[in-house]
């Protein structure tokens, strides 16, 4: 088992926003990799937990050949760019944008005057030169919500053999993984083991590991990485 906490990790960010940066994959990055950083796993390349601060923006700026999957914590954002213009995104809710290899261009805002929280998720896609799209999805109060990922016939997701899944659960309840996961606590606290270790997590830790289980000691939120 292998754990990153985000409080180890220097703030960092640009334009309206500050961030720490937990998966920085040498793919993408190369000699820029942030460091104390963590590689992904299958085609998942980036994760950042950022805040806006109030009223701030990225300012519009491009992507291509890239999946960016952004995950609402707290407050909201305001979404502009050449997908899905005008959308909002409040907590609970997801965006994800494939770049494909048309590309893409966006800007999200922070519309009020106090600070919001949001996670950015990279996925390079299986196949270059796919149309841009743009999904939107509410997440589920409690269970798993597929929110990347899986067979294009069994879901509404963009297809990928890596899969990301938004897990809720309430204290006391439990979820297993049989493969390699890296798996991101987004709020609360869990206990995590595997055939060798345990440890107790809490927001803001990211763990890699193998036949992974998981257990909420409160009410907790876990983005899981994985291959299908």
């Amino acid at each position: 088992m292998q754990v990153l906490s985000r409080k180890s990790l220097p703030l960092g960010g640009f334009a309206g926003l500050t961030e720490h940066r937990l998966v920085t994959d040498r793919r993408i990055f190369g000699s820029r990799k942030a460091p104390n950083s963590v590689d992904g796993i299958g085609n998942f390349v980036y994760l950042a937990d950022a805040q806006f601060n109030p009223r701030g923006e990225t300012h519009m700026h491009p992507h291509k050949e890239i999946d960016v999957i952004s995950i609402m914590m707290t407050g909201r954002v305001s979404h502009e760019g050449s997908l899905e213009h005008g959308q909002s995104l409040k907590a609970g809710e997801v965006q994800v944008q494939r770049a494909g290899g048309e590309g893409f261009s966006h800007n999200e805002i922070n519309p009020d005057n106090t600070k919001n929280r949001m996670l950015q998720l990279w996925v390079l896609p299986e196949v270059a030169g796919e149309p841009a799209g743009y999904k939107h999805y509410p997440l589920k109060a409690k269970g798993v919500s597929r929110i990347y990922g899986g067979q294009k016939s069994q879901n509404k997701t963009f297809a990928s053999k890596t899969t990301i899944d938004v897990v809720r659960l309430s204290s006391g309840e439990n979820i297993s993984f049989s493969k390699e996961v890296l798996a991101y606590v987004s709020k609360g606290t869990a206990d995590f083991s595997d055939e060798n270790n345990r440890f107790s997590a809490e927001d803001g830790d990211l763990i890699r590991s193998y036949k992974t289980d998981i257990t909420a000691t409160s009410d907790v939120e876990v983005i899981v990485v994985g291959q299908g």
